[in-house]
C-alpha cells in the first residue's frame, strides 16, 4: 500500500475540526524560551541511489568483519544455514501483528506452538511460552514468577550468572519488597554449596544458577535442587546464556530446575549488534497460572480440522490488573520463527553434533593456550564453550597487542569481578577453524613472552 501523504486542504480541515488556526497552537503549552526557532543543520535530500551508495561507503568503514574474535559472554557466534533466512521470510509466519485473530494468523500460531515444544524437549519441563524478550528478562521475570508461586521474597542469586541478568533481576524486584542475595563461587568456578546451604531457609523464593555459568563452567543442578528442597523447599531457577549446551546436556528440569529460562540467540539469530534476541522460559504443569508471556496450543475447528489457537495470555491487557503475571508485549514472532526453523532444520542429531562441535574445539583451544608460559586456566570445573584464562602480565596490554593483530581475545571480567584481574572470557564455537585457534595462540604467546608495554 502506497504512503499518501496529507494534502494541505485536509490539514486544514483537521484543524478545522479540533478548532485550530494553525499547527503551531498544538504547541502553545511549550514556554516560549524553550522552543527552537532555528533551521535544522541537517543535508538536503539525496536520491535512493546515492543513499544505498551513502551507506555501502559508510559500511566499509566497519573493520569487525576483518577480526578474529572470540567474544562470548551471553552473545554467540554460530554458523546459520541458509534456509533459516530463505524460511523465516515467508510471509505464512510473520505476516499477522499479533496472533489474537486465529483464523488469520494460522501461520504464526503453529510456529509458537512448535517453539513451545522444542523448548519443552530441550529443557525437560512441561509448559513453555512464546516467548520473552531475551535472557537477561527472563531470568527476572522466573524469579517474579516464583515469588507469585510460593509467596516469599527473598532470593538467592549466584555471583556465577551473568552479570547483567543479575542487575536485571535487581531493577525488576527493587520495589517489590523482594530481597535479592549473592552466593558466590569456589576455585572450580561452581556455586559455592556451603554458602548456599548456609543461606537457605524457609523464607526463600528461589535460587537462581546458570549453567553452564558466566564462566563458561557447567554447574551441578541435581546437587543445587537437592540442597534447595531440603533446605527450605526454593525453587530452582537455570537461567542458560548458551542454549545449545542442551544439545549435550541433561536437560535442567530433570536434575530438579522448576523453572528453565535464558537467551536462544545461538539458536539461528544473528549477533546483530546486540540484538533483536529471544528469550525462552519452561517451568512445571502445575506453575502454569502464575506463567508470564502467552501459550499457544493445538485443537480442532468445527469441521475436526487441526488448528492452533492462542490458549494461554496473563498480560493485564487481557484479565484484571492485579492478577495479570507480567505485561510482556511480544512474543519476539521472527526471532522465534528462526530459532524454530534452526532446531528443526537440524533436528536432534544435528544439534548434538554442533554441540559436540563446540566443545571439542573450546577445549583443543584451553590446552593449546595454556600451555604458553604467563597462561593458566582460572577455574577447574569442567566447561562448554567457554573458558577464564588467567595472564601474568596485565589483560589490557595483552588486548591491546590482539588488536593490533585484528583480535578480539576475550571479555575483560575485571569490569564485572574486580577479584578477577588479568583475567578475560574466551568462547570458541564451531566457527572457529584450527588455523585460527593457533593464530590466536600465536598471538597470545608473542604478547605474554615478549615487550608490550
Amino acid at each position: 500500500m502506497s504512503y499518501i501523504a496529507l494534502s494541505e486542504k485536509d490539514k486544514k480541515e483537521m484543524m478545522a475540526e479540533i478548532g485550530i488556526a494553525s499547527v503551531e497552537e498544538l504547541f502553545k503549552c511549550i514556554p516560549e524560551a524553550i522552543k527552537f526557532k532555528q533551521r535544522l543543520d541537517l543535508p538536503s535530500g539525496i536520491s535512493e541511489t546515492e543513499l544505498i551508495s551513502h551507506f555501502k561507503k559508510t559500511a566499509r568503514k566497519n573493520q569487525y568483519p576483518h577480526y578474529l574474535s572470540f567474544l562470548g559472554g551471553g552473545a554467540y557466534p554460530h554458523y546459520i544455514p541458509t534456509i533459516v533466512d530463505y524460511l523465516s521470510s515467508r510471509g505464512e509466519f510473520v505476516s499477522p501483528y499479533t496472533p489474537y485473530q486465529a483464523e488469520v494468523s494460522q501461520g504464526t500460531l503453529q510456529i509458537i506452538f512448535e517453539f513451545q515444544t522444542l523448548i519443552c524437549q530441550l529443557t525437560g519441563l512441561d509448559i513453555a511460552n512464546a516467548s520473552l524478550y531475551d535472557g537477561a528478562s527472563g531470568t527476572a521475570e522466573a524469579v517474579l514468577m516464583a515469588s507469585r508461586v510460593n509467596h516469599k521474597h527473598r532470593v538467592l542469586v549466584a555471583d556465577s550468572v551473568h552479570p547483567q541478568y543479575r542487575e536485571v533481576i535487581k531493577t525488576y524486584t527493587k520495589n517489590l519488597g523482594i530481597t535479592v542475595e549473592s552466593i558466590g563461587f569456589l576455585d572450580s568456578g561452581q556455586i559455592d554449596f556451603q554458602q548456599l546451604e548456609t543461606q537457605l531457609g524457609e523464607d526463600v523464593t528461589a535460587v537462581v544458577c546458570q549453567s553452564p555459568n558466566f564462566f563458561g563452567v557447567i554447574e551441578d543442578f541435581k546437587q543445587i535442587a537437592a540442597l534447595s528442597k531440603n533446605n527450605g523447599g526454593a525453587l530452582v531457577i537455570a537461567a542458560v546464556s548458551e542454549p545449545l549446551s542442551l544439545g549435550l546436556f541433561e536437560p535442567p528440569g530433570k536434575l530438579g530446575a522448576d523453572i528453565v529460562t535464558g537467551e536462544a540467540q545461538s539458536f539461528g539469530i544473528p549477533l546483530g549488534f546486540g540484538g533483536p534476541y529471544l528469550g525462552f522460559m519452561a517451568c512445571a504443569q502445575e506453575f502454569i497460572r502464575q506463567f508470564p508471556g502467552r501459550i499457544a496450543g493445538q485443537t480442532q475447528d468445527v469441521e475436526g480440522k487441526r488448528g492452533y489457537v492462542l490458549t494461554l495470555s496473563t498480560r493485564e491487557q487481557f484479565i484484571r490488573r492485579e492478577r495479570a503475571t507480567s505485561n510482556i508485549c511480544t512474543n519476539q514472532a521472527l526471532c522465534a520463527v528462526r530459532a524454530t526453523i534452526y532446531l528443526e532444520a537440524l533436528g536432534k542429531n544435528g544439534l548434538r553434533d554442533i554441540a559436540w562441535q563446540n566443545a571439542h574445539k573450546s577445549r583443543y583451544a584451553l590446552r593449546q593456550l595454556t600451555r604458553i608460559p604467563g597462561i593458566k586456566a582460572k577455574f577447574t570445573g569442567d566447561t562448554f564453550n567457554e573458558f577464564v584464562l588467567e595472564f601474568d602480565k596485565p589483560w589490557f596490554q595483552i588486548e591491546k597487542h590482539l588488536n593490533k593483530n585484528s583480535i578480539l581475545g576475550g571479555i575483560d571480567l575485571e569490569r564485572f569481578f574486580p577479584a578477577l584481574k588479568n583475567c578475560a572470557l574466551v568462547c570458541v564455537t564451531e566457527v572457529h577453524k584450527k588455523d585460527e585457534i593457533d593464530k590466536f595462540a600465536a598471538a597470545l604467546e608473542a604478547a605474554v613472552q615478549g615487550d608490550i608495554r
